[in-house]
């Protein structure tokens, strides 16, 4: 849920390593069965019920056996209650504890609100404190400009030094995702039976002239981390695992090919970090919440900023790209096929990370001058996915899930 007050959390708390399929169907519903048992850990057995999407996408996503494989299979039962949707969040579920006599008691409600982070209806999350003491991007682009700072000096005064070594295991895993992706063949698990791509596109692009090259290039890696996320491979949401390929593909691609320095790669994360930290605050990164505008729009929005920056970009180039890389994806819908993180997830990786580079080059021709600001969209966004009817927020009720699955029938 979006935070009326003016601070953020730590990076840590947005770039997430972790197993796929999803932040928020999969990780947060471990890490939540995880904080319960450590509470509960003689229980003779427990009761969890799933509400809203994730009890209707909870099957594709894994959410049940994320939390049986905390819990124990033997020992626990799954509730599904996809009709209904509890008013905090459409992401809720109650963990609960059986006696000896039979009875269940110790009742827990929580909410997985995207990118593996759980949230308790009128609760603050003690182990969670803000780092950061602005959440809207002009404010910060003012102190930069009054300090003659850059938007990553900016995540270094507020989360200290200490940042950087998190930072450099982050892009380290995020390597590590797209080396593994490029070479595993095969299906990916699921009914859609869907065959991986990226070793065949990776293939094919090196057998092409420079521009197609590049460009096949950069599918090849978001199609990578995405295929990884989606067989329950570890990556780091950025800012979720359904949206985890834009970054790291147009990172890994432009350190691949103009060799900057690691300390740079960093320095981007860092930059991309705060673009997507401040639609977390302000908005939402989940797609049951406000769609996929809020998941993959978001991730081309944190890798615009990082290609600007690392290209050398101003203040104001670097707000304009992560700007494109929003806007142009508002109104996006989260419609899985099957609640499987895989149609149309993965390619929409693939177009974002390209969409990500193209906003980069536009915002440097233009200088970084234009009307609307990142926090801006960032406002629409979250009134978007409001208004979007859940159908189309990761239910898999509307939209391409639902043709698929009358086509089926």
């Amino acid at each position: 849920m979006s935070e009326s007050q003016n601070n953020m959390k730590s990076l840590k708390e947005l770039y997430r390593i972790g197993q796929g399929p999803s932040s928020s169907h999969t990780m947060g519903p471990r890490n939540a069965a995880a904080k319960y048992l450590s509470e509960h850990a003689g229980a003779a057995g427990f009761r969890v019920t799933l509400y809203g999407s994730l009890a209707a996408t909870g099957k594709g996503h894994l959410t049940d056996a994320a939390i049986l494989q905390v819990l124990g299979k033997e020992r626990t039962e799954i509730v599904w209650k996809a009709e209904t949707v509890l008013p905090f969040h459409p992401n809720g579920m109650m963990f609960e504890t059986l006696t000896p006599k039979n009875e269940y008691v110790d009742r827990w409600t929580v909410y997985s609100v995207g990118g593996g982070a759980l949230v308790e209806e009128g609760k603050e999350q003690p182990a969670t404190p803000d780092v950061y003491d602005m959440n809207r991007l002009s404010d910060i682009k003012r102190w930069c400009e009054q300090n003659g700072k850059s938007y990553w000096e900016y995540v270094e005064a507020c989360e200290g030094p200490e940042i950087w070594d998190y930072l450099d295991e982050v892009w380290r895993v995020m390597c590590g995702a797209v080396e593994r992706g490029i070479e595993h063949e095969g299906v990916l698990p699921g009914v859609l039976k869907l065959r991986r791509k990226a070793p065949d596109y990776y293939i094919r692009a090196l057998g092409y002239g420079s521009n197609l090259q590049s460009r096949g290039l950069v599918f090849a890696y978001a199609l990578a981390v995405s295929e990884e996320n989606a067989s329950g491979g570890t990556i780091v949401t950025a800012p979720t695992c359904g949206a985890s390929g834009v970054v790291p593909a147009v990172l890994y691609h432009i350190q691949k090919t103009r060799r900057f320095p690691i300390r740079r790669v960093l320095h981007a994360l860092a930059t991309a970090g705060l673009i997507g930290n401040i639609a977390k605050s302000r908005a939402s990164i989940s797609g049951a919440e406000a769609g996929c505008q809020a998941e993959v729009g978001v991730a081309c929005a944190m890798a615009a900023s990082a290609a600007n920056y690392i290209f050398g970009g101003s203040l104001a180039t670097i707000e304009y790209a992560a700007e494109m890389g929003l806007e142009h994806h508002l109104g996006m819908t989260c419609d899985p096929i099957c609640g499987l993180v895989q149609i149309p997830c993965i390619e929409r990786n693939a177009h974002a990370a390209a969409r990500a580079l193209d906003a980069n080059v536009y915002a440097t021709f233009a200088d970084g001058v234009h009307r609307i600001a990142y926090d801006k969209v960032v406002e629409v966004m979250k009134q978007t996915g409001h208004d979007l009817p859940s159908l189309y927020r990761e239910t898999s009720e509307g939209g391409l899930a639902k043709e698929y699955f009358e086509e089926e029938q």
